[in-house]
């Protein structure tokens, strides 16, 4: 019973944090607020939650993974894939290599396979935490969809990597060509899984609809055990379960653009996963906080066995680690910078060298956040030969220290670095999205004018088509002259803005008189919830 307090404990301080990061005066990201309550719940508990690192790690990372993959911009990936890659995976291995050596130099008791262990897993860089910091900064989109990119790559590099370094450390043993085969197919058979599981849940999922109708809900809850089977699966022909869960996720964008899912599926789905998303990442931020007085202990002892008994050393290593990623990061953005400018330059194309400010930023941006977390607490208890871990708790500290200061320092750093910037806004966002209402609009010109035809023949009043009709297209023609590119263009613009702050009062005076009535009886609370809904989707139309 006490456990489960503690975990309900968890979820409301997660539904707190939105709010206190809300209130406060100033820009303190929302994973900060997080891990606070969660270490204010470990000072108020009794006891405190014992982990399972399989079971943590399987609970949190399929599903974050898999959303990633689904709703990363894929233009935008495509367009700086040759930027993404450098950063995705040559910083991964620069990293991994440069700080695995700086850590070991640090601290020579750590053996060095537990030190590259540990800057494997602060390798990766946390999307959400930038985003937080991103609400209250001025960003420009085309960095952060760079961000984006290279998060959801270099989640499973630099977890892959993680994992060659931890089994080199419980054996004793590496073989650079075995662990070069075993890349290969952990890669390989990581992404053929992912895709190959979406690919057949999909097509049964068709098939049953098809022939059986669509139970209510039932799409939704397979959908959200889709990247636990990727996982899964993947695990159990010993391929990387974390690329399977991305490579499902990329494969429900795809699978996503048929447009078999129902209108009200879509909607529901998006909610829920919203949800699971923000309950995910903030449990595991507050469960980082509740363990921070376990881990400093642990961290204590360790420095102990290291010969230190000062646990300002402590404050020191975590330091000296989150300068050393920052630097290694920023000489590796600078290096492949020149690099692309001098390959421009050679083949005779314009380069335009970006501020400083916007290269010093794209190296503060590199924030650890949930899956530098979900991994450090998924190493293993012991060793093959039964003996504990080396410095087990001193890593997960150090880890957890690495998150807490890298947030801190973009929350402070990015602000102040970026403010007064001007960014010129991307105008082939406004274009695609003008031509893509277009068409739509034309197609649905089209339609209406064949369904108009089709209804007449079969219907017994069919007089009733025609101005039915020229009242729905009329909305489309509409549409078409806001969308056209020229000073008529842009007053129907100014004036669709007009018309949707109307509509949005008009539609909250019709929910209030629906409640109203319901209120008083003079109707059902059932047909009250279907006029409810109806207004909500055409709010959430115009927002």
């Amino acid at each position: 019973m006490d456990a489960i307090e503690t975990v309900l404990a968890m979820l409301l301080a997660v539904v707190a944090s939105a709010y206190l990061v809300r209130l406060l005066p100033v820009g303190v990201p929302l994973p900060l607020v997080q891990i606070g309550l969660g270490f204010l719940i470990a000072a108020l508990s009794t006891h405190g939650i014992a982990l399972d690192p399989e079971f943590f790690f399987l609970l949190f990372l399929p599903p974050l993974l898999f959303l990633d993959g689904w709703r990363i911009p894929k233009t935008g990936l495509l367009r700086d894939k040759a930027v993404i890659l450098e950063l995705a995976f040559g910083l991964v291995i620069f990293t991994v290599i440069g700080a695995g050596l700086l850590i070991h130099l640090l601290i020579p008791a750590m053996p060095l396979a537990v030190a590259f262990a540990l800057a494997a897993i602060v390798s990766p860089t946390d999307p959400i935490a930038v985003s937080a910091i991103a609400s209250r900064t001025p960003i420009p989109k085309r960095l952060m969809h760079i961000l984006e990119g290279e998060s959801l790559l270099n989640d499973a590099s630099g977890l892959v990597c993680f994992r060659f370094a931890v089994l080199a450390a419980v054996t004793g043993k590496f073989s650079l060509t075995s662990a070069t085969l075993t890349f290969v197919w952990l890669v390989v058979g990581g992404i053929s899984m992912g895709v190959t599981v979406t690919a057949a849940i999909t097509w049964t999922q068709r098939w049953l609809t098809r022939h059986f109708g669509e139970p209510p809900g039932s799409p939704i809850l397979v959908n959200l055990l889709m990247p636990f089977g990727a996982y899964l699966a993947a695990e159990h022909v010993h391929a990387s379960g974390i690329l399977a869960a991305v490579a499902a996720g990329v494969a429900m964008s795809y699978v996503e653009l048929s447009g078999h899912a129902h209108a009200a599926t879509r909607i529901q789905r998006s909610a829920v996963w919203d949800t699971v998303q923000f309950s995910l990442n903030g449990v595991m931020f507050v469960l980082l906080g509740e363990q921070l007085p376990h881990i400093l202990k642990g961290a204590k002892a360790s420095l102990e066995d290291v010969g230190h008994v000062n646990s300002w050393w402590l404050v020191l290593y975590a330091f000296a680690i989150s300068l050393g990623l920052m630097a290694l990061r920023f000489i590796w953005v600078w290096a492949t910078l020149r690099l692309t400018l001098y390959k421009k330059s050679r083949a005779g194309e314009a380069a335009e060298r970006p501020h400083w400010r916007l290269l010093l930023a794209t190296s503060l941006a590199g924030v650890r956040g949930a899956i530098t977390l979900a991994g450090v607490m998924t190493l293993p208890l012991v060793l093959d030969n039964g003996q504990e871990f080396p410095a087990r708790d001193l890593t997960i500290f150090l880890a957890s220290a690495v998150i807490l200061i890298s947030l801190a320092v973009a929350s402070i750093g990015l602000p102040r670095l970026l403010n007064g910037m001007d960014f010129p806004e991307e105008p082939h966002e406004q274009q695609e999205e003008d031509r893509a209402r277009e068409v739509a609009a034309n197609a649905a010109i089209a339609a209406i004018e064949r369904a108009q035809i089709d209804l007449m023949s079969t219907s017994l009043e069919p007089d009733v088509y025609p101005q039915a009709a020229s009242r729905v297209i009329a909305l489309y023609k509409h549409r078409l002259v806001e969308y056209a590119e020229h000073d008529e263009g842009r007053r129907y613009r100014k004036m669709d803005n007009a018309e949707k702050e109307l509509r949005m009062a008009a539609l909250a005076a019709e929910r209030k008189a629906i409640y109203n009535l319901a209120r008083h009886g003079h109707i059902s609370d059932e047909i009250s919830r279907k006029l409810v809904r109806e207004v909500d989707l055409s709010e959430a139309r115009f927002r």
